[in-house]
């Protein structure tokens, strides 16, 4: 019995801590609820702000998309800054960025204020998007990996179920004429709470030890990987690291030689699909869209949250699932199923069947895929898949490509509704979801349950 005990008390002992790795993971993961809250908030004052400064459909796009500017600058500077000055400290004044863009976006009286300061919160948002994930996958043990970083994309659609709910419950506040000249403003600056939050809760978490390792400050690293693994896991893990950097580090070029070459290829390639397949045309622009069913300005709001909720649903079904079915079986289900749902909205425009609930079931449908595939998948994916010496810089580079696109899409998505129609716009839409399943069959590897290191080793292959 005594041995039997003793031999418990081992393997306990060599267990993750995973009360503590999610703790931290839940912390950093936050950054994905401001992303999710600034990016999801537009959608309830656009039409507000379209009225108070009589925008064009080119300036609507442009009211929604200008953040998105900002967001490719700051996943563009990620990189580089978090492998400089370290993930926690980039991430701290990210947290900053965001609470400067959402007070400066509630107080101009021009729309070109609001631009700029919807570029400056987009910054921090960037920023947050890009190293929030890589953050988690960093700290995280192999085995949890897949659900502690879509802890991010959790965090992210609560920011935007979070903000449907403020929006319509601003917008319900007052008369029309209050809607018009106040409400939008209170939409943007509430954001400022959970910035304030953030930045505070990231004064308590640990920096990436693979970060100190690369630093050559392995022995600030090893008490944190102690906390996390164990004592027998954190000294193999700190061995590993260390074999993962004994080649120089690469210089921005590497990553366009073979084996890195194709990993860039397949982090930019998801990153983009996970845009250009509709569903920030659908949570940006949701209650416009209902709207176009037959919906009434309150009513489009309240289906709008339903839309939140759905979304928020489905990303707790996918965190529960992504380290048991793996993450290319997620996509394929979810991309499949998002080109039936956009081919077959498509089809109810084109046929006039738009009205009633069946355009909000499909869309419903088509959320509900997409937040157990490409929603958290694609975060996870760009987290893990890059070799450690160049991690922060390839994440950067697909960020930025995957805010590229959002722009494309949130921008594009006015104007192509009027000239092209919606039956036209939702199947290119489909096209592009079709194209994303035989996309990850042929290109997209499994990790699950796979050590950063022995990712790293996939490429090599290839």
């Amino acid at each position: 019995m005594a041995t039997y005990a003793k031999r418990l008390t081992a393997e306990q002992a060599q267990r993750p801590n995973m009360k503590y790795v999610t703790l931290v993971s839940i912390a950093a993961a936050l950054g994905g609820l401001l992303f999710g809250f600034d990016t999801a908030v537009v959608s309830g004052a656009v039409g507000f702000m379209q009225d108070r400064f009589a925008l064009s459909d080119l300036q609507v796009g442009w009211a929604v998309s200008s953040l998105i500017i900002g967001c490719i600058v700051g996943a563009a500077l990620s990189g580089t800054l978090s492998d400089g000055l370290g993930r926690k400290k980039v991430l701290i004044a990210a947290a900053l960025l965001f609470v400067v863009g959402s007070i400066g976006s509630a107080i101009p009286d021009t729309f070109a204020g609001y631009v700029i300061a919807r570029m400056i919160g987009g910054l921090g948002i960037g920023i947050t998007s890009t190293l929030s994930p890589l953050y988690n996958a960093e700290i995280a043990p192999a085995k949890y990996r897949g659900r502690l970083v879509a802890l991010n994309q959790f965090a992210i659609v609560s920011g935007i179920f979070l903000t449907y709910f403020v929006n319509s419950g601003i917008a319900g506040y007052g008369d029309d004429a209050w809607d018009i000249s106040t409400a939008w403003r209170w939409m943007f600056g509430v954001g400022a709470i959970p910035g304030i939050v953030y930045m505070l809760l990231l004064l308590l978490v640990p920096e990436s030890p693979r970060w100190l390792i690369k630093q050559g400050r392995a022995e600030e690293a090893l008490p944190i990987l102690l906390r996390i693994h164990g004592e027998e896991a954190a000294k193999k893990e700190v061995l590993e690291i260390k074999e993962s950097f004994r080649e120089e580090r690469a210089p921005f070029r590497e990553l366009f030689k073979p084996g890195l070459r194709f990993a860039l290829f397949v982090g930019i390639g998801i990153a983009v699909l996970q845009q250009i397949t509709g569903i920030n045309a659908i949570l940006y622009y949701a209650p416009e869209i209902l709207k176009e069913t037959g919906a009434g300005t309150n009513a489009a709001l309240v289906q709008t949250i339903l839309v939140g909720f759905i979304n928020f649903a489905f990303t707790i079904l996918s965190i529960w699932l992504i380290d048991k079915a793996g993450r290319k079986a997620l996509l394929l289900i979810g991309t499949s199923v998002m080109t039936v749902s956009l081919a077959l909205i498509g089809l109810a425009f084109r046929t006039g069947h738009s009205s009633g609930s069946l355009v909000l079931i499909l869309i419903l449908v088509y959320v509900a895929a997409f937040a157990i595939s490409l929603g958290p998948v694609v975060w996870v994916l760009l987290s893990e898949i890059f070799p450690n010496r160049v991690r922060g810089r390839a994440t950067a580079v697909a960020s930025m490509a995957l805010w590229a696109a959002d722009y494309l899409v949130s921008q594009t998505f006015p104007p192509l509704l009027k000239s092209a129609g919606p039956a036209a716009t939702y199947w290119i839409f489909g096209a592009l979801s079709l194209f994303t399943v035989f996309f990850t069959l042929k290109f997209v590897p499994e990790t699950k349950g796979k050590s950063l290191e022995e990712i790293e080793k996939l490429w090599k292959k290839a």
